[in-house]
């Protein structure tokens, strides 16, 4: 008889071979047993990188960890203050906001019911979204347009000088941005005094319920288009004069070869800053329209945001403040869900990937 036929123990000469669990030594039991050595090696190989690239890049963890403690104190931990949705919160309980919370009665879902009874709340959640696709449609392609724009001008110092004078505005106040407005467009503005003086009847675009929509959105374009500039910028910046330079030589022209090169370049940041846009939704401009609120009345200028201030906070009802801002963040967790997955049909990663 071989050696190889010999069995290594009185054991598997009584098994015939197989381990007293029924599975021979290279079966399911083997198979487990180098699994589970293959997953504590995995964790070790785990750890040791993790080390490794914590000790390689320790510097810029150290200096994002005030940025992370920032956005943990002014963001997160104040997300715990979402149970005020269910109490008739009364801050002067105490003089310690969190006792007084503790302390406030529990009303469950009544905030809630108050809020989607209300006429007003569904009022202002119409005029939310009726200047959120004004924006979107007349606001978000004028950086686009203006980038192209900027992007054709050869000489670098006129672009240079182009985008400085469209980025200042984005610098300003809401508070500056509407005197501006209001020296232009308002009842004693430079167009109504010119018409005037030609022996026309003065305008006050400023006070007109009809376009205040419209005025809100030019505001919005003429303060933050800049910023939008030279993200699109940034994008044309990494395009390769290669591919220009190849579609001209199979005869394409400029405007072919901004369809064809330029555009698709730009399709992802598009994507994902329509992603955005989408998400920010409900937030038309809080300091923006309050501030024209009574030049033309709620009727024309109420959102969610002076809704929530005006009947929330002005008059003290912080319980039902809170159940609208959070109907509000949640419906804007929708629509971010909803654009991004459009994102992903359309072939983009947006803001996560699948």
């Amino acid at each position: 008889m071989s050696h190889s036929t010999v069995p290594r123990s009185r054991a598997e000469a009584k098994t015939g071979g197989r381990t007293p669990g029924g599975d021979t030594p290279g079966g399911s039991a083997g198979k487990a047993a180098a699994r589970r050595a293959a997953r504590r090696a995995g964790r070790r190989t785990g750890r040791l990188d993790l080390r490794l690239r914590f000790r390689r890049d320790r510097t810029l963890i150290l200096m994002t960890l005030p940025a992370v403690a920032l956005v943990l104190v002014f963001t997160y931990i104040p997300v715990l203050g979402n149970v005020v949705a269910f109490q008739d919160y009364d801050p002067y309980l105490s003089d310690n906001g969190f006792v007084a919370m503790l302390q406030s009665p529990w009303v469950g879902f009544e905030n809630f019911q108050r809020i989607f009874e209300d006429s007003a709340f569904w009022h202002a959640v119409q005029n939310t979204f009726v200047l959120f696709f004004l924006q979107l449609v007349l606001y978000f392609p004028i950086p686009i347009l203006l980038a192209l724009l900027i992007n054709s001008v050869v000489r670098p110092r006129v672009r240079a000088v182009a985008q400085a004078i469209m980025y200042l505005p984005h610098f300003f106040s809401w508070v500056l941005v509407v005197t501006v407005f209001q020296q232009i467009f308002g009842g004693a503005g430079i167009i109504a005094q010119t018409l005037r003086q030609h022996g026309h009847k003065g305008i006050d675009l400023m006070t007109d319920p009809g376009i205040f929509k419209f005025l809100v959105t030019a505001e919005g374009v003429w303060k933050d288009a800049g910023w939008g500039i030279i993200v699109f910028l940034a994008a044309l910046s990494s395009v390769s004069n290669d591919l220009y330079e190849a579609a001209a030589m199979d005869g394409a022209g400029r405007w072919r070869r901004m369809w064809h090169v330029t555009l698709p370049a730009l399709r992802p940041v598009i994507a994902l800053l329509l992603v955005l846009r989408v998400g920010d939704a409900l937030t038309v401009g809080f300091e923006q329209l309050l501030l024209q609120r009574d030049s033309v009345g709620p009727g024309a200028s109420e959102v969610l945001d002076t809704y929530v201030w005006w009947n929330g906070i002005r008059n003290q009802d912080f319980g039902y403040a809170a159940a609208a801002g959070l109907v509000k963040g949640v419906v804007g967790l929708g629509l971010v869900l909803t654009a991004n997955k459009v994102a992903h049909l359309m072939g983009e990663q947006g803001v996560y990937k699948k």
